[in-house]
Formats: C-alpha cells, sequence, structure tokens
C-alpha cells in the first residue's frame, strides 16, 4: 500500500502574475523528494506535496533565490487518515527544524532587491518592490537633470539611473535560468535592455526599466484585490470573545476558544465562533457570511455560524468547532485549495505560454537581423525593432488572463455561499445540460411544517390549541410542526392530563376535562362517526402528499391538521430559472411516487421515486449515456454514489452540515436558485477569460504591426505589455461585484 503523500503549506510574497508561480513552480519541483507542486497567485500560497520528510531549508532558499518572500505555514497529510499522527511527526520535524529555519528567514528576508517583501501580505507601499520603483524613477528624473546641466555625461548618467533598476531585473533572470525557466520576462526585459545600451538608446532604456517596475507594481496592487476579497472573510470573525469561566466571564483571544466554552455575545456584537445557542434568542444577521439579507432568528438549541451578527437579544453559545476549523476558516481554506487547481483553460494557457517566450526570442532576433541581412536594411533601425518586440512579447497579460479571472470568480461566489472546489469545476458549470435533485432537504426544507387546519364545530386557534396540548414534550417531526405552529400562530396551549401515546395510531388525554385524540384517519374512524365530506376533505390532502392528523373531542371529530415536507421557498423559480436556460430537471426520491409526483407538479420537474442510493447512480449514468452533462444536487452524504457519479456534485445544506469533502461544489445556505447561480457564475467568469485573452493577444498584435511600420518604439512596447497586464487584471477584478 503506497503511503499517502504530505503537504507542507507556505506563504510566499511578491507573486503577481502566473509567469512568478510558473517559475516558482519550476524550481521547487527540482529538489530532491518532492512529488507535486501547486502555486496561488491570488493565494499567495504554495502547497509542496512530498513522500518523505522535506528540506524546508532549501525550499525557503530555492524560492528566496528568485526574489520572492517565503515562510513556512503549515503541514498536512493528503487524506482523511492519520491526520493527528502527521501532525504530531511535522510538529517534530518542525522542531528539528527551528534553528535552521531561523536561518533561513534572515537569508530570505535580504535575498531580493525587487520582489521581496519583509513578510507575505505586506502592504505593497511598504515592499522592497515599491522602494526600488521609487529609487529608479528618483535616479531616472535626476540623469535627466544632470544630462541638462552637464551634456557631456549625459550617456553615463542614464547608463547609472538604468544599472539602479537593472541590475535585480538581470540577477532574478539569471536565477530563474538557473532554476529551469531561461525564458522568463526577466530576462527579455534585460536582453531588451542591454542591446539598447549597445545601439545608443541608453535614455530609453532607462526609461523602459522605470515603466516596466511601474507595470509589475500595479499588478502586485490588482493582484492584492484579489487576495483581500476572500481575505477579507476571515476578518469577518472578531479577534476576541467572551467566555464564562470560574462563574464569571473574560475577554479572551478567539483563537484560543476551545471546544465546548460557553460564550456570551452581547447585541451588536459579531459571533466568534461557531456554535449552539444555550440561553437567550435573537435575530442572526448572516449577510456578512452567506449574503442572506434577511436576518434569522434563533433561539435555544439552534446553530449560528462565526462571524454572523447578534442583532438584539444577549446569548450564551456553546462553541463546537475551533477557530482553524469554524465556518469561515473552511470556506477561506477551502478557496485557496481552489485557486491552486489549474481549470483546463489555465493548463491550456500555460502551456501555450512555453513555447509562446522563446517564440518571441526567435521572431525578436529575426526582425532584428534578417532585413539588414537580406535588404540591405539598417541595423541600428532594426535591432531596435527586434528589441522593441522582446519588450511586447511579454507574456504577463497572457497567462494572468485565465487565474486572475478563475481566483476572482471562486472568491465572488464563496463570498455568497456557492464553494467550488476549483477552477475545473468553475469551468464545468457552463457546460451542464441536466441538474438531478434530491427531494427531502433538498428541493423540499427536510421536515414538515402544518400546512391545514380544517375546523369543525370550533375555530381553528382552538383545534390547533387542543393539538399542541397532546403534543407537548414530544420529539416526533408531526409533533414538533404542530407545537412549532402554535408558537408562530401564538396560541394558548392549556395542560393536557393523562397524555399517553397509542402505538401505531396517536396520543390521547384529557385536556381541560375533555377526552381528546389525534392521531391518523383509519384510528380516527375507529373512534369518532365521520361525515363524507370529512372523508373527502381527507382524501384531497392525501392527494397533495399531505399527512392528515384527525383531531377527535368528546367523541366527535374536532378538525383536522395536515403537515408536509414542503419545497423551498426559492424552489420552482430555481427550476424555473435552470430551464430557462436550457437545463434538463429531474427529482430523484426514495418516497412514495404519490408525494415525490405531487412535490414535482408545484415545482414543474420530472419526478423518478421510491430509488435506493443505487438506483440513483444509475439514473446519473443513464443520462449522461444519452449525452448530458449532469450535475447532481443532494445532501452529500445518503446521496454519495450518485454525486460521485455525476460530472459535477453539489453538495446542499448549511454551514458545517454541508459535506464539502464529498462533492465538487457545495451551496452553504440551501438555496436552489444558487444552482442557476452557479451556472451564470460559471458563464460569466468565462466570457471574462475570452475578453481578457482578446485584450492580451489584441494589443501585442496591434502593437508588432506599428513597431515594424516604424510607428511606435520601446516605450509604448513596454506600455503594451504592462497597459495590457494591468487592464487584464481590472477585468478579471470585475468579477469581485458580481451579483448573480
Amino acid at each position: 500500500m503506497t503511503a499517502p503523500l504530505k503537504q507542507t503549506r507556505f506563504k510566499i510574497g511578491g507573486m503577481d502574475c502566473a509567469s512568478c508561480a510558473a517559475k516558482i513552480d519550476t524550481a521547487v519541483r527540482r529538489l530532491d523528494g518532492v512529488a507535486d507542486v501547486s502555486v496561488s497567485v491570488t493565494g499567495a500560497s504554495m502547497t509542496v506535496s512530498h513522500g518523505g520528510p522535506l528540506n524546508d531549508d532549501k525550499v525557503l532558499r530555492q524560492v528566496a533565490r528568485l526574489g520572492y518572500g517565503i515562510v513556512k505555514a503549515e503541514a498536512r497529510t493528503e487524506g482523511p487518515a492519520a491526520k493527528v499522527q502527521d501532525h504530531a511527526d511535522h510538529d517534530h520535524e518542525g522542531r528539528d527544524h527551528d534553528h535552521g529555519d531561523g536561518q533561513v528567514a534572515k537569508e530570505v528576508a535580504g535575498s531580493s532587491h525587487l520582489h521581496n517583501d519583509a513578510e507575505p501580505g505586506q502592504a505593497w507601499w511598504r515592499s522592497r518592490r515599491a522602494a526600488l520603483t521609487l529609487a529608479c524613477a528618483a535616479a531616472l528624473l535626476a540623469a535627466y537633470g544632470i544630462g541638462h546641466l552637464f551634456p557631456v555625461a549625459e550617456r553615463w548618467v542614464f547608463l547609472a539611473a538604468l544599472l539602479v533598476g537593472l541590475v535585480p531585473i538581470a540577477r532574478r533572470a539569471l536565477m530563474a535560468a538557473l532554476a529551469g525557466t531561461p525564458f522568463s520576462v526577466e530576462m527579455l526585459m534585460t536582453i531588451a535592455a542591454i542591446g539598447a545600451v549597445m545601439i545608443g538608446a541608453t535614455e530609453e532604456a532607462a526609461a523602459v526599466v522605470v515603466l516596466f517596475l511601474i507595470g509589475e507594481l500595479l499588478e502586485g496592487v490588482a493582484a492584492g484585490r484579489a487576495r483581500a476579497s476572500i481575505q477579507g472573510l476571515a476578518d469577518l470573525v472578531p479577534k476576541t470573545a467572551l467566555v464564562e469561566r470560574g462563574g464569571g466571564t473574560s475577554e479572551v483571544p478567539a483563537d484560543l476558544i476551545a471546544v465546548g466554552d460557553v460564550i456570551v455575545v452581547r447585541p451588536g456584537d459579531r459571533i466568534p465562533a461557531d456554535g449552539e445557542i444555550v440561553e437567550g434568542s435573537s435575530d442572526i444577521d448572516e449577510a456578512p457570511v452567506t449574503g442572506e439579507s434577511t436576518p434569522k432568528h434563533k433561539g435555544v438549541a439552534e446553530s449560528v455560524f462565526a462571524g454572523t451578527i447578534n442583532s438584539d437579544g444577549v446569548l450564551k453559545v456553546r462553541v463546537t468547532a475551533a477557530a482553524s476549523d469554524n465556518t469561515i476558516a473552511r470556506i477561506v481554506r477551502l478557496v485557496e485549495e481552489a485557486q491552486e487547481a489549474k481549470a483546463p483553460t489555465e493548463r491550456f494557457i500555460d502551456r501555450f505560454s512555453r513555447y509562446y517566450t522563446p517564440g518571441v526570442l526567435v521572431v525578436g532576433a529575426l526582425v532584428a537581423l534578417l532585413p539588414p541581412l537580406v535588404a540591405g536594411g539598417d541595423w541600428s533601425e532594426w535591432i531596435y525593432k527586434g528589441l522593441a518586440i522582446l519588450l511586447i512579447g511579454c507574456p504577463c497579460a497572457l497567462v494572468i488572463s485565465t487565474p486572475a479571472a478563475i481566483a476572482a470568480g471562486l472568491a465572488t461566489g464563496a463570498r455568497r455561499g456557492l464553494l467550488m472546489k476549483g477552477g475545473a469545476v468553475l469551468e464545468g458549470f457552463r457546460r451542464i445540460t441536466a441538474v438531478a435533485f434530491d427531494k427531502t432537504g433538498t428541493l423540499t426544507v427536510g421536515k414538515p411544517v402544518v400546512t391545514d387546519i380544517v375546523a369543525y364545530g370550533r375555530d381553528e386557534r382552538s383545534v390547533l390549541a387542543l393539538a399542541a396540548a397532546l403534543e407537548q414534550g414530544s420529539s416526533h417531526p408531526l409533533a414538533v410542526a404542530i407545537l412549532d405552529r402554535a408558537r408562530a400562530d401564538k396560541a394558548s396551549v392549556p395542560p393536557a392530563l393523562a397524555a399517553k401515546a397509542i402505538s401505531g395510531k396517536g396520543v390521547e388525554g384529557s385536556v381541560g376535562g375533555v377526552a381528546v385524540f389525534l392521531g391518523s384517519g383509519p384510528a380516527a374512524g375507529e373512534r369518532a362517526e365521520m361525515t363524507q365530506a370529512q372523508r373527502l376533505a381527507i382524501d384531497s390532502l392525501n392527494g397533495q402528499a399531505k399527512t392528515v392528523s384527525v383531531l377527535i373531542a368528546d367523541g366527535a371529530v374536532a378538525g383536522l391538521i395536515a403537515m408536509r415536507d414542503e419545497p423551498r421557498p426559492d424552489a420552482a423559480a430555481g427550476i424555473a430559472a435552470l430551464k430557462g436556460e436550457g437545463i434538463r430537471t429531474v427529482m430523484l426520491t426514495g418516497d412514495n411516487r404519490r408525494t415525490a409526483e405531487a412535490i414535482a407538479a408545484s415545482l414543474g420537474i420530472e419526478a423518478r421515486a421510491e430509488l435506493l442510493p443505487q438506483d440513483k447512480q444509475r439514473i446519473v449514468g443513464e443520462l449522461q449515456r444519452e449525452g448530458l452533462t449532469v450535475a447532481k444536487v443532494g445532501d452529500g452524504i445518503n446521496d454519495a454514489p450518485a454525486l460521485a457519479a455525476a460530472d459535477i456534485g453539489i453538495a446542499m445544506g448549511g454551514g458545517t452540515d454541508v459535506a464539502l469533502e464529498t462533492a465538487d461544489a457545495a451551496i452553504l445556505h440551501g438555496r436552489v436558485m444558487d444552482v442557476a447561480r452557479m451556472v451564470w457564475l460559471s458563464r460569466a467568469v468565462m466570457a471574462n477569460i475570452g475578453q481578457n485573452i482578446t485584450v492580451a493577444l489584441g494589443l501585442k498584435a496591434v502593437f508588432l504591426v506599428t513597431t515594424i511600420l516604424g510607428i511606435t518604439g520601446l516605450w509604448p512596447a513596454i506600455l503594451a505589455d504592462t497597459g495590457a497586464t494591468v487592464l487584464v487584471t481590472a477585468n478579471a477584478m470585475r468579477l469581485l461585484r458580481w451579483r448573480g
């Protein structure tokens, strides 16, 4: 049996485009013991998979040499097994390397003059990159001043200004080449700048280096916006909490809250941990986490999530998840991991860019050499044009076009409770042509509610009060439905005496001196005479897939109470939205055919009933053989076979109840409409990627022609590259404002 791979995670500072990620990926893969590497630009992270112990020092040094800030984040084992042992093993390894890591940290902090921040996540204006850009710009301005005052020294002062920025860039180009990436953006920039100096265009070379650095700085700022979007979720959780201990309350850091602690949440405070209410009730504003605009009233025994807002009452909450495993932490972790998983389009662009950059070098060389050699052109003129083509050909805008949009799409989905495990899943939603839904807990709420009260000889409130009196203290789902309705209607519930359950029939007792029975229709018929109208009313309600309880008082039928697991409020609209997109919908359920058909008829969906889990899997396969791309929506537990068989499996539930591990995607707050929103988000992301690629290649094509015609030179060439990169990134960031 193959031992599970361990994963060590690092946070990286200074990455601003996919070219950066590619250089880091290539360099780290060359280290001994590394099985796989995943790098996320927007997550500012890298996960290294390895079979045995990983030499962290070598990883830190390898990345630092490329000019990026890096710190170790965490380690874990792939798969659920051996998590505790892996943690212990890794703790031991961490102690073994403490001294080495400290030394490497010093080397990392001082290893770069271009990209490396003191710490990953540092504000951009405090980074070394910003300092270098400012220094290079100041040197260029000084060169203009000195050159004006002393024309004889002009070339040398511009050369000095050029070296301020070019030396760090050239160093990074050399280190990337040694680490396996010879055709980097920095290499193109270095060749172009040196070539410009050789043909006497030193002033332009110095200006181009400044523009290049400004462009990279802007790219970093734009990339930081995508990171901030998802990290903003983590900031929703308060840093401290009021914990009940020793008969009093004390304020402690939220990270130190333990499972089982009881915390006090005051009105207006954010809830600092996932938990269950043990005292009090209040309206909970879940909009910051789920996007749900209407506050939910919650009381004892109901779950609350970290980051949500307690509106009006004092609550005592028993903590059910540590800070590292609460709902928001899981969402952030899932999205970060998803951003490291490349979409098919992104993988294609990466493969294309491997040939694109060497191709640009060849084209630049041909433009510089062929016209002078073949047609007797001016060497300086055509070398200048060849150098400009090197700058035009920088692949930054092209390679960032896809990951920037994918990352923004994953982040904006997560902020609205739409979680997808990677770019491949996000991209796959646009191809969905059929959606198979589970019924209970997916299309329906998952618990029965009272839908109809029919009174005979008394009012509806009296019927409800008598029924609730018999059901007090019961945990049966139908009893809970009646008690919930009594509370909602503020019905006064009298006490019941000698109440007892009669197996298979119902419950009886005495309420206010009146003998009362509540049970099924056949059982009630044994105790009281029913009229034809009453029997027809029961049959009509049963025909709507409703369970009917008959109330008998003093030997006569006093009323009927009908209950049903009702469809979610937006179920019909959600199904209609999918149909409007040309997507076939079908409901798969283990319920009886009459119940299934009644629910399906109210929602306008095709129904398949009386199914076992393996039957649901079989039907998904049948739909796929019909040529359909199938998404399966369920609870992620008893639907596991069908979820695994579908092209995309979607778990629907609330917060920690969502079985994220068993599905490709998850809908956090149980809205059927969110399935359609995932499709719309996927289409919006793919349209954005198409726009980005068009901008990236279109601008390069235009400036390629104008350069060869002699209309534009080095300055416009670098503006074409950095300008396209900033435009593409800004366009991708528009997805952060997507509302669905």
